[in-house]
């Protein structure tokens, strides 16, 4: 188990390396432009190297799907129902097999189920959904503790990112280290500039997949310009803003006995839509299926909104009130993360939990009162 000093030494050179990382590549960042009429080709063209995933719409709903036919991809979307997290941490995912027959040797011995980390690109991600994969990392990917699964799937997959020109009215990413433009956890981001796409190469993974093209040409000074333009205008849209430069600050004692916390909880129903909707969340459940003499050892997605997560095996549950599983919540992804990580909060600013509530909970609010709090405030 990570110590809480080692975690923060941790957190703090990786996040001191990514800006470092970042910086060395804006100074030899290649911008190339495609034309959008081309933009096919250059899929097809991936399609012999990279498995390819991107924004599918169904049914006026919009996922992150397998791309057989190029024709699939919609990069008109405003935003994803559910982020591409499900790319690397699938709702369900089978990680072991294993058979009952004691005839067979290998009875009662779970074997890793395969699975296939071939070279694969994500085209048409968010700029805040990108930046919560690195969110996540911390979890499943640490100096001591590394998911295979997780960290395989990041190895393999190359993000070309979208950036954001028409923002919800719920996005609030510019208020939590983010932007409609943020480049962080991108291998290359493309910009939408009329009739061609400004692709800028980030990252070594992303100047292999534009090579392994071949078809994107050098862009032009003028519609470098009209990039820049088009990113100052798509940060104004964003109306939502949120303070967090307190959280830090504040004692988690205090904070987690606040009394605003009864105010928060009252319309909650414990659905989980947040935590199912949300790119950082993180929870899973591991189950066994049996089916006759063989079965799965399943990892599904779980919420700790749920009160059935916390349920022990003795009958006691250490949150068996709505009020503390609401609490739980917020309190980590606003106050836990922010201490343990030195990463600021486990929040990206996507506003899907706000769009989706239905009983209208805001995590913009409940921020601002997390971090307006002096023992007397009142939600």
């Amino acid at each position: 188990m990570l110590l809480p000093n080692t975690i923060s030494r941790w957190a703090t050179k990786i996040k001191i390396l990514s800006v470092s990382a970042v910086s060395r590549n804006t100074d030899r960042m290649n911008v190339l432009k495609i034309a959008k009429g081309k933009f096919s080709d250059f899929l097809n063209r991936l399609k012999h190297t990279y498995q390819l995933y991107g924004p599918v719409r169904t049914d006026d709903i919009v996922y992150f799907e397998s791309i057989d036919d190029v024709s699939e991809l919609d990069l008109s979307f405003q935003n994803s129902r559910l982020s591409p997290k499900s790319l690397f941490l699938p709702q369900s995912e089978r990680m072991f097999e294993y058979n009952l027959d004691r005839a067979k040797d290998d009875a009662h011995i779970l074997k890793e189920v395969p699975k296939d980390y071939s070279s694969r690109a994500v085209i048409g991600i968010r700029p805040c959904d990108a930046k919560a994969l690195a969110l996540v990392d911390v979890n499943f990917d640490t100096p001591q503790f590394r998911d295979p699964w997780w960290v395989k799937a990041r190895e393999a997959t190359t993000l070309v990112g979208l950036g954001c020109t028409a923002p919800c009215s719920t996005c609030f990413c510019t208020s939590v280290g983010g932007g409609p433009f943020d480049e962080a956890g991108l291998d290359v981001l493309l910009t939408d500039v009329g009739d061609a796409f400004l692709a800028s190469v980030l990252t070594e993974k992303g100047d292999k997949l534009v090579k392994a093209a071949n078809i994107f040409e050098p862009a032009q000074e003028e519609l470098i310009q009209r990039s820049t333009a088009i990113k100052q205008e798509a940060e104004g849209k964003i109306v939502s803003k949120v303070d967090t430069f307190r959280l830090a600050d504040i004692e988690t004692i205090a904070l987690h006995g606040a009394d605003f916390w009864e105010d928060v909880q009252f319309a909650c129903i414990n659905c989980g839509v947040c935590t199912y909707l949300c790119p950082t969340c993180w929870c899973f459940d591991i189950q066994d299926e049996t089916h006759g003499r063989t079965g799965d050892r399943i990892r599904n997605w779980d919420s700790c909104m749920f009160p059935l997560f916390t349920l022990h095996a003795s009958g006691h549950n250490p949150r068996g009130q709505k009020i503390q599983r609401v609490r739980q919540r917020f309190m980590h992804k606003l106050k836990y993360y922010v201490d343990t990580y030195k990463m600021g909060v486990a929040c990206t600013g996507c506003g899907r939990c706000v769009q989706h509530c239905p009983v209208n909970i805001d995590i913009r609010r409940v921020c601002q009162v997390m971090n307006e709090y002096k023992n007397q405030s009142k939600l």
